[in-house]
């Protein structure tokens, strides 16, 4: 697969940066002005881009009462249908360009989660330049085949998925020559516990599937998406709310635009942070060592005095003999006379 790919003019993938996408999923609460400043307010908290649902009730589900769908798994949603959740949290088709529009006009990238094809089409003419696909999807293959068939950058969640089912989505894309897929490690929990997350995970996927790889992330907080970049992933991806207070089937386990903002800072520093591999000491650290230790002369010295372990000793700075050479100077006699405090040098040793 592609180390690297082109998401709309950026560069996604190992070494590139974390590409932070805000999910506006249902949080625009079924209101058009909500969902333009939820917009705004991710582009303000640093996010690269912002992500849309692309579904109705009756594309994603089928308007029924009967025990298939009723939802009573212990989610924040039991107690309704699934027909009935989507009814509140689909984002109307019709808003769809006019939010991708505003968003480029912010300098984000928007694009979608299709959960049809038919969502794939409507999205094909908005000319979106990725598409994500949920985990619940991941296992649908010949809706994998169509999105990638379409040639743009897949980015997949694995969240309900074993790992026979995530290599069946890669070769899905593969049969369809489209060799721009990252994975993002995800747990469908919502909110997830921690203890459920296993960001060890991460670094095994791009070495297992050799692809780029990301979090889809549904804890609270920023920790585990900071700690997932310092552990290689090269996409982050938070719902997006402006508070969890206004409600939403998703306002739960979504981040407000503070605390967006604060993961988006802590990402960047570790990026920073995590530089290369290299031994090779800074400016500043090589300043530093003049305050290590060094072998000095700490009582006055006779010419032909023997330098002993009471007259000269390993302490701070660092502007005389390296101390790994004592054995070497003790037993020796001085050159000529030397004060105390004077650092210890060869030229003074006979």
């Amino acid at each position: 697969m592609n180390k690297i790919i082109n998401i709309n003019g950026v560069k996604v993938g190992e070494g590139q940066k974390t590409f932070i996408i805000a999910e506006m999923s249902a949080n625009h609460n079924q209101n058009f002005d909500r969902a333009v400043e939820i917009i705004k307010a991710a582009k303000k908290a640093g996010a690269d881009a912002i992500k849309l649902q692309t579904y109705t009730p009756d594309t994603i589900t089928f308007d029924s009462d009967n025990e298939y769908f009723q939802i009573k798994q212990g989610t924040i949603w039991d107690g309704t249908t699934l027909h009935k959740l989507y009814e509140t949290a689909y984002t109307p088709w019709e808003w769809q360009p006019k939010l991708k529009k505003i968003a480029e006009e912010e300098g984000l990238i928007c694009f979608s989660s299709p959960f049809d094809n038919t969502a794939v089409d409507f999205l094909e003419n908005l000319e979106v330049p990725a598409y994500k696909i949920a985990s619940f999807e991941l296992t649908d293959i010949p809706f994998v085949e169509y999105i990638a068939s379409k040639g743009k950058p897949v980015i997949m969640s694995t969240g309900i998925a074993e790992i026979g089912e995530i290599y069946e989505a890669i070769d899905a894309c593969r049969r369809m020559n489209n060799e721009n897929v990252i994975l993002l490690k995800c747990s469908s929990s919502y909110p997830s516990p921690f203890e459920d997350i296993n960001l060890k995970t991460i670094p095994n996927m791009r070495e297992t599937f050799d692809c780029s790889v990301g979090l889809s992330d549904h804890t609270m907080g920023n920790s585990v998406g900071t700690a997932a970049v310092a552990l290689g992933a090269s996409v982050i991806e938070k719902h997006f709310t402006l508070s969890r207070n206004d409600g939403g089937p998703d306002s739960a386990f979504s981040m407000e635009p503070e605390e967006f903002y604060d993961m988006v800072k802590n990402i960047r520093e570790v990026e920073k942070a995590l530089g290369k591999v290299t031994y090779e000491l800074t400016e500043k650290q090589k300043n530093s060592r003049q305050h290590s230790r060094s072998l000095f002369v700490i009582k006055d010295i006779k010419k032909g005095e023997i330098f002993t372990n009471e007259n000269i000793k390993s302490i701070r700075p660092a502007f005389g003999l390296q101390t790994k050479y004592i054995k070497d100077v003790i037993g020796k006699k001085a050159k000529l006379d030397v004060k105390k405090g004077t650092p210890l040098a060869w030229s003074l040793v006979e």
